[in-house]
C-alpha cells in the first residue's frame, strides 16, 4: 500500500528541494520570454541563490548555484544556447554564486543557533523561575527534600533526579512521568554520584548517561550533592543546586528558630515552677530549722532526742540552702536579678564572702593571696560574693580533709581572677563543661557528698551576666575554679590602678 511505502515519508522533503529548482526554472522562462539582459539576471539569480540558502542550507543553495550558472550561461551569454566553458565569466558567475551560498547559509545557520539558544535559554529561565516559585511556596516546616527532587524533575522535565542533603544524611529521589521504567542501576548511580561530588568538593558530568552532578555548598563549606537525568544546561543546572542549598538551610533555620523557641518556653515554664515550689518549701523549711534550732538551744533532751534533734536541724539548713537556691536560679532564669554594678575590687569581696564562713572550721585550712596592684571591676558585689561563696562551700565540702584551701586574687591587663584551690577528687575531662549545668552531678561528686547540682549553674549565670567567664582545671588530685571578670572602664576609675590594701 502508498500508506507504507518508504518515500511516502520522503516526499516533503523532496519537494522542498525541488521548490527552488522549479523557481529558477520559471524564473528562466519568464527573463527569456521578456528578453531580459545578462546583467538583470545574473542579479535575479543571485537573489534565488540567497533565499535558497537562508531556507533550506549550504547544500541546496550549491545545487541552485550550478543550475543558475548553468541557465546564465546557456540562455543569456552570448553565444546563446551554447556553454561556454571556456569564457572566465561563467566561472567568475558560478564562484560568485557559490560564494555567495557559503557565506549566506553559514550566517543563516549562525543566527538560527543563536535564535533556538535564545528561545532555549529563555524557557530554562521561565522553568528556573516556576522551581522558584513552587519551592518558596513550600511549607517551611515540613522537610523539603522530597518535594525539590519532584518539583525539578517534573519542571524540566527529567528522567530522575537525586539529592542528597549531608547535614542530615537523607537522599531523596524522584522519576519523571513515563519513565516508571527507568533503571534502578540508574538511579543507584546518580546517588552515589551525588555523594561522590560532596566528597570531592566539585561538578561532574556524565556525557553517556547524559546525568549532571552539581555540588550543594553553604557558607560553612559543602553540604550535600544534585544529580539531574537528562538534558540540561551547565548554568541551569549549578542554579538548580543553589536553589537547594537555599530551600534547604531556609528549613534548617526555621528548625533552628523553632527548637530554640521551644526550648525558652520550656525554661519560662521551668523557671515559673521551681520559683513557685521553692517559695512554698521555703517557708515550712525555715520554720522547721528554726524550731529544731530553739528546742536544741534549750536543752533538756535526752541523748537519743538530741542526736534525733540534730540530724532534723542539720537536714532542715539542708533542705533550707536548697530552696534558696532553686529562688535564686528562678530568678536568674526570668532576669528577675540584674548586675547592680558599681567600681569594687575583687580582694574586698573575697574579705566579705570569708567573714560569712564558720571562723572554727574555715580559718584554721584557708590561705587567702592578693595580687600587689589590683585592678577594679564593675560588677555587683552581693551577686558575685554569694558566687564565691558557692566556690569555697563546695571547696570545704569535696576537699581531703584538713588540706589547705588556696584562695588567690590576680589582675591582668584586660581582667581580673579569683581562684579557689583545693585538694581532693580529679574531676574528668568529660565532666569539667558539663559541672556547670543545672542539676548536673558527677558520679566521683555524687558518691563523696550530697547536693542539689544548682550550686555551679548559679556560679556561671553570675558570671556571664558580668560578661566574665568560669572554667575549672583538675589534676592530679588538685582541682582550682577561677572566676575571670573584665576590668572597669579607665575613664570610671580615679587611676589606672589602686595599691591592694592587704599588701
Amino acid at each position: 500500500m502508498l500508506s507504507n511505502h518508504p518515500l511516502r515519508h520522503r516526499w516533503p522533503g523532496i519537494l522542498r528541494a525541488c521548490a527552488p529548482l522549479m523557481l529558477v526554472a520559471i524564473c528562466t522562462w519568464g527573463a527569456f520570454h521578456f528578453h531580459l539582459n545578462l546583467a538583470t539576471m545574473g542579479f535575479i539569480y543571485l537573489i534565488l541563490v540567497i533565499a535558497t540558502a537562508i531556507r533550506d542550507g549550504f547544500w541546496v543553495a550549491t545545487a541552485i548555484s550550478v543550475v543558475s550558472a548553468l541557465c546564465l550561461n546557456y540562455f543569456f551569454a552570448p553565444p546563446l544556447f551554447s556553454l561556454s566553458v571556456s569564457d572566465p565569466a561563467n566561472w567568475a558567475a558560478l564562484v560568485a554564486f557559490e560564494l555567495t551560498a557559503l557565506v549566506i547559509s553559514r550566517l543563516s545557520k549562525l543566527a538560527s543557533d543563536r535564535a533556538a539558544e535564545a528561545t532555549r535559554a529563555r524557557s530554562d529561565a521561565e522553568r528556573l523561575y516556576d522551581v522558584s516559585l513552587r519551592v518558596f511556596q513550600l511549607n517551611r516546616s515540613q522537610d523539603p527534600g522530597k518535594l525539590l527532587a519532584t518539583v525539578i524533575c517534573e519542571v524540566f522535565d527529567l528522567n530522575a533526579v537525586v539529592l542528597f542533603d549531608a547535614l542530615s544524611c537523607n537522599t531523596y529521589s524522584a522519576v519523571g512521568a513515563g519513565r516508571e521504567d527507568l533503571s534502578s542501576e540508574i538511579i543507584s548511580m546518580a546517588e552515589a554520584g551525588a555523594r561522590r561530588v560532596f566528597l570531592a568538593d566539585s561538578n561532574e558530568f556524565d556525557p553517556v548517561r547524559e546525568i549532571r552532578f552539581c555540588l550543594l555548598r553553604s557558607s560553612l563549606g559543602p553540604s550535600g550533592g544534585l544529580a539531574v537525568c537528562g538534558p540540561l544546561q551547565p548554568l541551569i543546572a549549578t542554579a538548580l543546586a543553589s536553589l537547594c542549598e537555599i530551600t534547604l538551610d531556609r528549613y534548617r533555620a526555621v528548625e533552628r528558630e523553632c527548637n530554640a523557641e521551644a526550648v525558652r518556653l520550656g525554661e519560662q515554664l521551668r523557671a515559673a515552677v521551681l520559683d513557685s515550689l521553692a517559695h512554698q518549701i521555703k517557708t515550712p523549711v525555715s520554720t522547721i530549722w528554726a524550731a529544731s534550732s530553739g528546742l536544741l538551744a534549750l536543752g533538756g533532751l535526752s541523748e537519743t532526742q538530741e542526736l534525733l534533734m540534730g540530724l532534723l536541724d542539720e537536714q532542715s539548713e539542708r533542705l533550707s540552702g536548697i530552696a534558696s537556691q532553686l529562688v535564686t536560679t528562678a530568678r536568674l532564669d526570668a532576669s528577675a536579678i540584674a548586675p547592680k554594678r558599681e567600681l569594687l575590687r575583687l580582694s574586698d569581696v573575697v574579705d566579705a564572702t570569708v567573714q560569712t564562713l564558720d571562723p572554727q572550721k574555715a580559718y584554721p585550712r584557708l590561705r587567702i593571696s592578693y595580687a600587689d596592684r589590683e585592678m577594679q571591676i564593675l560588677g555587683d558585689r552581693r551577686l558575685i560574693s554569694n558566687a564565691l561563696g558557692q566556690i569555697i562551700n563546695n571547696a570545704f565540702k569535696y576537699s581531703t580533709r584538713n588540706t589547705a584551701i588556696t584562695i588567690r586574687v590576680g589582675s591582668g591587663a584586660t581582667g581580673a581572677t579569683v581562684s579557689v584551690q583545693n585538694e581532693g577528687p580529679t574531676i574528668q575531662p568529660s565532666d569539667r563543661d558539663r559541672i556547670f549545668d543545672r542539676f548536673y552531678r558527677s558520679e566521683i561528686i555524687r558518691q563523696k557528698s550530697s547536693g542539689s547540682g544548682l550550686g555551679l549553674s548559679i556560679v556561671k549565670r553570675v558570671v556571664e551576666a558580668h560578661e566574665g567567664s568560669v572554667w575549672v582545671d583538675s589534676q592530679a588530685g588538685t582541682t582550682t575554679f577561677s572566676l575571670a571578670f573584665p576590668l572597669a572602664p579607665k575613664e570610671l576609675v580615679a587611676g589606672d590602678c589602686l595599691p591592694d590594701a592587704h599588701s
